[in-house]
């Protein structure tokens, strides 16, 4: 995605194609009418143009909230690459979260990948690590610098469409970069000052990776908001939460004030994490806000 333009792959190779007003004034609700990922019917014209006629059915999305409106940050896609950094600028926990409620409604697989491991003790990560893995959730800890973790990541990716998703500066187009050095995608460092990444990959792309199967490089985000969660489906998107719904007093429990609530009891009891208890109070507030 460039702009206006879009780069479409094709059995007879890539045209840059326009794409059709009449699909911008269907889709009402969306920034952007094609999203990387999307299988689409292209009508050629001179040379290596051509016109995007056709947006085939999304099997899978992930989608943000941006300025009121939803942004479908990729689409058909087996899994989402979950990039964080152990340090610089430092791993936020929540956002990740946020990122494995946005799969939780789709049947793309997650996988949190924490890069820069080099830069800390690795035991210091194993709490948080743990509780992630405890859900079932993949969790790699991966350098792009030393190498750690790549030939594993190597065969996570292989043969299967994947997006590579974060903040920016946690080194997804690094990462890239290892699993196949063709690519030779932009990378900066981080600002010392700030520990904020620069968006160095300002657009989506989707690109071939050895072993079949292909990925897609979305830019670095600073917030994630969820689109369409309504607070009462919330509770059933947390994993080690969902177990616990039934056993509250009220059928309407949303699992901050009221009395005789199993959620509550299970954070008190040791068997809900309390950041991530913390989360998902956090998420809640903010659908309440949106309704």
């Amino acid at each position: 995605m460039h702009g206006l333009k879009t780069i479409v792959e094709t059995g007879q190779g890539n045209f840059e194609c326009a794409t059709r007003g009449l699909l911008k004034s269907l889709a009402t609700e969306l920034q952007h009418v094609v999203v990387a990922g999307d299988h689409v019917m292209i009508r050629p014209e001179d040379g290596r143009q051509g016109m995007i006629v056709r947006v085939e059915p999304r099997r899978s999305v992930i989608s943000r909230t941006s300025r009121g409106r939803r942004q479908i940050l990729v689409s058909n896609v087996d899994q989402a690459l979950i990039v964080c950094s152990a340090a610089k600028p430092a791993l936020k926990p929540n956002l990740i979260d946020r990122y494995l409620i946005a799969t939780e409604q789709t049947d793309i697989q997650p996988i949190v990948l924490i890069n820069k491991i080099d830069l800390v003790d690795a035991a210091e990560l194993q709490p948080l690590i743990g509780v992630w893995s405890a859900m079932g959730y993949i969790v790699q800890m991966v350098s792009a610098e030393t190498g750690q973790g790549i030939e594993r990541l190597k065969q996570l990716v292989a043969g299967k469409d994947s997006v590579v998703t974060g903040q920016s500066g946690v080194g997804k187009s690094s990462l890239l970069n290892v699993i196949d050095p063709e690519l030779q995608l932009r990378t900066s460092h981080v600002s010392q000052d700030s520990e904020k990444g620069r968006h160095t990959t300002t657009s989506a792309v989707l690109v071939p990776i050895p072993g079949g199967g292909h990925i897609v490089d979305t830019p670095g985000i600073r917030q994630f908001q969820l689109w369409d969660v309504a607070r009462e489906e919330l509770e059933g998107c947390f994993r080690d939460i969902r177990p616990f719904i039934n056993g509250c007093r009220y059928p309407d429990c949303s699992h901050r004030h009221e009395t005789e609530c199993a959620v509550k009891d299970a954070v008190a009891d040791g068997m809900i994490d309390v950041r991530r208890y913390e989360s998902y109070t956090g998420m809640y507030e903010e659908t309440h806000r949106g309704t």
